[in-house]
């Protein structure tokens, strides 16, 4: 793939907002007393080719303990578990019948399926451990086709840059999708060299919300997030600790937990973003930076989500 640099966007300075937790929160949906798992919205977790399984599972758990009402998890690996023993609330589905991706087929009903009718998802969340090979570029090509928000990780964002013939697909959405790529992720979809993504990450990260029309989160110490609406946020939290297997999973979950629960993509990515670095803080003031793991960080995001948001009284 012929590499080229980032071209320069705009002459103007460019204003980075840090995310601030206060403002975060403010657009976190309260919850009615008289509440029930359909007000907080159906997430899909697709991924867990063989041998990455668990990237899938740490996604849906922490999608369902940062609040979503519903998780559906969608597999690849021909082995793969029916139940996750460590959170059977989760249900686990062959991914191909969880979003209708079948080999062709002259039937008609075919085209007739639709995702949203089946399963009433509100937020597919793809990528994790997803592999790409040929069934998990059927599997973006059917979520590019729903009308459930997006979120894409990891094998759907490298995919997304072997095949450019999907980005038209994505670009005629009319509902919202959310990119998280780390440095190499994005050096791909923008045909760079990581070190240019590293050299100019507003370029980089600005550019690729401008050409794919989606926010997005450029990972990284200082994770930066770029709204459609051409706003520029950087995140203050998270920590060295971090730097381990897992975390980006978690992270997509929690975004697509948000977008579940009412909250717009851009307001969804913020908060998942500082949060999900707050936690990991939380972690290392607890001695705990070297061998931190993603599952403890869902832990422990739950559990400022609902310190943040429980009343103090007086």
């Amino acid at each position: 793939m012929k590499t080229q640099r980032i071209p320069a966007l705009t002459p103007e300075p460019i204003v980075q907002e840090p995310i601030v937790q206060d403002q975060v929160m403010a657009n976190f949906p309260k919850r009615p007393r008289d509440s029930h798992k359909g007000l907080f919205g159906t997430v899909a977790v697709i991924g867990g080719a063989s041998g990455m399984v668990g990237a899938a599972l740490l996604a849906a758990r922490a999608a369902l303990k940062l609040g979503a009402g519903c998780v559906h998890v969608g597999l690849l690996a021909d082995n793969a578990p029916t139940i996750d023993p460590l959170q059977p609330e989760l249900m686990l589905h062959r991914a191909a019948d969880l979003l209708g991706s079948h080999p062709p087929s002259p039937s008609p009903e075919r085209e007739e399926v639709n995702v949203k009718s089946m399963f009433n998802l509100d937020v597919v969340a793809i990528g994790c451990g997803m592999g790409h090979g040929l069934a998990a570029q059927n599997l973006l090509h059917d979520a590019l086709n729903t009308r459930a928000a997006l979120v894409l990780d990891a094998d759907a964002l490298n995919i997304l840059a072997l095949r450019p013939d999907l980005r038209p697909l994505l670009l005629s959405r009319n509902t919202a999708t959310v990119l998280t790529p780390h440095p190499g992720e994005a050096a791909r979809l923008l045909s760079c060299k990581v070190k240019d993504v590293q050299k100019d990450r507003v370029a980089a990260v600005r550019q690729l919300a401008q050409q794919f029309t989606c926010s997005v989160v450029l990972k990284g110490a200082g994770s930066l997030c770029a709204m459609r609406d051409g706003r520029l946020f950087v995140n203050k939290t998270g920590n060295p600790g971090m730097s381990t297997a897992g975390m980006g999973d978690v992270l997509t979950g929690m975004i697509a937990a948000f977008i579940a629960q009412g909250m717009t993509a851009d307001d969804a990515l913020l908060l998942a973003v500082h949060l999900h670095g707050a936690a990991g803080d939380a972690l290392a003031q607890q001695q705990a930076s070297i061998g931190m793991t993603a599952t403890e960080v869902t832990e422990w995001a739950r559990w400022l989500l609902n310190r943040h948001t429980t009343p103090t009284t007086s």
